[in-house]
């Protein structure tokens, strides 16, 4: 939400882009005043597509989700790519069992102060086995 200008205009049904001031932690696409906008939104709505604006505290719960669930760690972007995916699918763009593509392409190391007082810390173990099997078996 914090730069969003493309969405802002697809949302509109406009034809002009009204530039924004970037207001985001995702610095990697805060862009306010893109130059291939209008030509995004063209080809969104010649082919049925979406774009879906989303909050900061939102990209970073999706950092979290992909991190806990795929062990995937990506950067703000990525986060902005399955924070949108979750709002579309509870907007109703796409069902349950539906397989969608996201591709996460930045690595969180890049962005790592986007989230460090958000995800949990990671545990510090000695490396050895007898560690690692406790540490898995205790996380189930």
């Amino acid at each position: 939400a914090g730069c969003a200008p493309i969405v802002r205009l697809l949302e509109s049904g406009g034809d002009k882009l009204v530039p924004e001031i970037p207001k985001t932690i995702a610095r990697s696409i805060a862009i306010g005043n893109p130059a291939d906008g209008p030509f995004a939104v063209k080809a969104m709505n010649e082919s049925g597509g979406w774009a879906q604006a989303v909050s900061d505290e939102e990209l970073v719960e999706g950092i979290r989700i992909l991190a806990e669930t795929t062990g995937v760690f990506t950067e703000t972007a990525g986060g902005v790519t399955v924070a949108s995916a979750l709002a579309l699918a509870a907007r109703g763009h796409f069902e349950r069992d539906d397989e969608i593509v996201l591709c996460i392409t930045g690595n969180g190391l890049k962005t790592t102060d986007a989230v460090r007082d958000v995800l949990p810390k990671a545990p510090v173990i000695d490396a050895k086995v007898r560690e690692v099997a406790a540490l898995v078996a205790a996380r189930g």
